[in-house]
């Protein structure tokens, strides 16, 4: 059967691309996040020498990531090459990277194009939402990632634009809000990959609008489009939205209309590699007298 949550790609780069001039000064919740991500960075003791930011977005972690590192490679990834443009130029882009090494890749996080082993710290701000199969960006993730590496990510959780999924219960037939994660299925999947040590928290934050066109309008400016398989094909008539609008309206309080946005928040680290023995063998260690 058919997953009508499956995530068209080519919509996303697409939509990510037109978005690319607009999204900055719309990505409130997203500079946020990232803020806050930082902030548990904080608590991480890592001295990387290749930093991967993937679904950089415009490049706004990349110089924050290098004043963090500064002896470090900064590699930024996205999806849309609107995006990585908008990154390139960015003031403060990691100057060696500028001057002749790859400051930008153009890729998706499912299927990484970089060696095994060859980076130490992987940070993702709200981007592995886009992912249709969490456990191969995991595993990818888990595969590039050195011994000792880190994946550092934020993604939304399935209480994100609650609201709008209800209201849009006006049109039962398509899919009108992305399909989002349980924390504690991101956990497993973290385990199922391989990963040491998941640590993963949720925080709720509620965005206001004095209407629905509003949401509708943000959602546009950051390429948020909807892009499940099961979406409905063409422009929506004139009912449709005036009984979203309606909807919606039940959930107005102080004047304001509401957005949820559930934020999940995780680390996990690549376990030091074991050495492998043949069938029947096992290890012994000396240890020097004392």
């Amino acid at each position: 059967m058919d997953d009508i949550y499956h995530i068209d790609k080519t919509r996303v780069r697409a939509s990510f691309d037109r978005a690319a001039a607009t999204y900055d000064d719309a990505a409130v919740l997203q500079a946020e996040v990232r803020q806050r991500m930082f902030q548990r960075l904080d608590l991480v003791r890592i001295a990387p020498q290749w930093v991967l930011d993937a679904g950089c977005g415009t490049g706004h972690a990349c110089p924050a990531l290098n004043r963090r590192f500064p002896g470090s490679h900064i590699v930024a990834l996205d999806i849309a090459l609107g995006m990585l443009s908008r990154a390139r130029r960015r003031q403060g882009l990691v100057q060696r990277v500028l001057s002749g090494r790859q400051a930008g890749v153009c890729a998706d996080i499912e299927r990484l194009p970089f060696a095994d082993r060859s980076l130490d710290l992987i940070w993702s701000n709200l981007a592995i939402q886009w992912c249709n199969d969490l456990d191969a960006a995991f595993g990818e993730a888990q595969r590039v990632l050195k011994a000792e590496g880190l994946l550092m990510f934020s993604t939304f959780g399935p209480d994100t634009l609650r609201e709008l999924r209800q209201a849009a219960a006006a049109d039962p037939g398509h899919v009108h809000v992305s399909r989002f994660i349980d924390m504690h299925d991101i956990g497993d999947a973290l385990v199922r990959a391989g990963f040491s040590a998941p640590v993963l928290d949720v925080e709720r934050f509620v965005l206001t609008y004095d209407d629905v066109m509003g949401v509708m309008r943000d959602l546009k400016a950051i390429g948020a489009h909807n892009a499940a398989d099961g979406r409905a094909r063409g422009l929506m008539g004139k009912g449709f939205l005036n009984r979203l609008t309606e909807n919606y309206e039940r959930f107005r309080a102080d004047g304001k209309l509401p957005a949820t946005f559930e934020v999940v928040y995780g680390h996990a680290w690549k376990p030091e590699a074991k050495p492998q023995f043949a069938e029947g063998v096992s290890p012994v260690t000396f240890k020097p007298r004392s």
